[in-house]
C-alpha cells in the first residue's frame, strides 16, 4: 500500500511538471515548435540584444561601459543552446581584444583578477580555443599564479581582494579541462567552505556561514569536475531542500527568479537530480515570453514574472538558458552549434 501510494504521488508530480512545461500564460511560456527549442529561442533573443552583434554594455549616467561578464554569460548560453554560433565567435573575438581583455582580467602585473581570468579562459575553452595563448597572454599560467598556498584563488590588486566562491569555482572548472587538472588543494579549500546545512556561501570566512543558491550551484559543478563528488552531493541535497513548490529558487532577497533558478537547474541536471531539474525547468519555461508577448521580447526570459524588464532580461535569459538546456559548465562546448539567431514562429 505504501509503495502504491508513493507511485501515485510520483506520477502526480511528474504530470504536474509536464503540465507546467506546456501551459501558457497571456505573455509568457513560449510554446515549443519544431526546429526551435526553448533554449534556442532564448539564445536567439539574447543574440539580437548584442551591441554591434558582439558585446553587452552597462550604461551609467548616460555613459556606456563594456560588460565583459555578461558577454561571456551569453557565450556560455549560445554553447548550451547549440545556437548563435557566429555571435559567440564574435563575442569572444571582442572580449579577447587586448584593451577589452585587460580591462576585465587586469594587466597581469599590478592587477590580476582571479574570477575574471578563469571565466574568460573557460569561455575560450568552450569555443575550442587555446586559453594559454589569448592574444599572447597565457591565462592558464596567470590563473595558477593567483592560487595562494592555502588553495584559494585570490585577486592581485591595489583595490583589494574581491575573490569569492564564483572565482574559486570557475578556476576549478577551467583548470579541470587542462592536462594538469584542477589543483587538489584548491578543491579542498572550496570544499572546506561548506556550511553546516550542506550549501556553500558566496563569501568564505564569514561570522555566520550562509548558504547561497548561486554559489552552491557553481561550487557543486566545480567540485564534481575536481573529483570531489561527496562534497558536491552535499550541495546538491541542499539545493533540492530549498527548491520552491513552484520549482524556482530564490536570491538573497527571497525572490524566486530566472537567474538563480537557471544556475541551480544546470547544477541539478549535471548532478543527476533530474526530477528537481525538470521542476526548475518548468519554472523557467513559465517566465519565457511567448507569441502573446511583444514581438521584440519573444524568446526572452523575464527575471521574476513581475512584468518584462529589458534591463534585467539579458542576464536572466543568459543564465536561464543554462538551466533550460541543463548542460553543466564542465561539459559545455560550442562544437556543432548552429549559426544564426533562432526566433519563434508565431502566427
Amino acid at each position: 500500500m505504501v509503495v502504491r501510494r508513493s507511485r501515485h504521488r510520483l506520477l502526480a508530480l511528474l504530470c504536474g511538471v509536464l503540465a507546467a512545461l506546456t501551459l501558457t500564460t497571456p505573455a509568457l511560456a513560449a510554446p515549443e515548435r519544431a526546429g526551435a527549442t526553448r533554449p534556442e529561442a532564448a539564445a536567439g533573443w539574447l543574440a539580437r540584444q548584442l551591441v554591434d552583434g558582439e558585446r553587452f554594455e552597462a550604461v551609467f549616467d548616460g555613459v556606456a561601459y563594456p560588460d565583459q561578464g555578461l558577454t561571456l554569460d551569453a557565450v556560455f548560453a549560445f554553447a548550451a543552446a547549440g545556437a548563435a554560433d557566429d555571435y559567440g565567435a564574435d563575442a569572444v573575438a571582442w572580449v579577447t581584444r587586448p584593451d577589452v581583455r585587460d580591462g576585465y582580467v587586469g594587466d597581469g602585473v599590478s592587477e590580476a583578477y582571479a574570477g575574471a581570468t578563469a571565466k574568460l579562459a573557460l569561455a575560450v575553452q568552450v569555443r575550442g580555443g587555446d586559453p594559454a595563448d589569448v592574444g599572447g597572454v597565457d591565462l592558464i599560467a596567470r590563473l595558477r599564479s593567483l592560487q595562494t598556498p592555502a588553495g584559494r584563488f585570490s585577486d592581485r590588486s591595489a583595490y583589494g581582494d574581491y575573490s569569492n566562491a564564483f572565482s574559486q569555482s570557475f578556476a576549478l572548472l577551467t583548470l579541470a579541462r587542462t592536462a594538469d587538472g584542477a589543483p587538489p588543494a584548491a578543491a579542498a579549500w572550496l570544499a572546506a567552505t561548506r556550511c553546516p546545512d550542506g550549501g556553500y556561501p558566496l563569501l568564505p570566512a564569514q561570522p555566520v556561514c550562509v548558504s547561497d543558491v548561486d554559489a552552491t550551484a557553481l561550487a557543486t559543478q566545480a567540485l564534481r569536475a575536481a573529483q570531489r563528488p561527496a562534497d558536491a552531493a552535499a550541495g546538491l541535497r541542499w539545493l533540492v531542500s530549498v527548491q520552491g513548490v513552484d520549482g524556482g529558487f530564490t536570491d538573497v532577497a527571497g525572490t524566486p527568479n530566472a537567474n538563480s533558478t537557471g544556475l541551480a537547474a544546470q547544477a541539478l541536471r549535471d548532478g543527476g537530480r533530474t526530477l528537481a531539474w525538470a521542476r526548475a525547468r518548468a519554472f523557467l519555461a513559465g517566465l519565457q515570453v511567448g507569441c502573446a508577448g511583444a514581438q521584440a521580447d519573444r524568446g526572452a526570459v523575464d527575471f521574476d514574472g513581475g512584468g518584462f524588464d529589458p534591463a534585467t532580461a539579458p542576464r536572466a535569459t543568459a543564465q536561464a538558458v543554462l538551466g533550460l538546456a541543463g548542460t553543466g559548465y564542465a561539459r559545455l562546448s560550442a562544437a556543432g552549434a548552429e549559426p544564426g539567431a533562432p526566433a519563434l514562429a508565431c502566427p
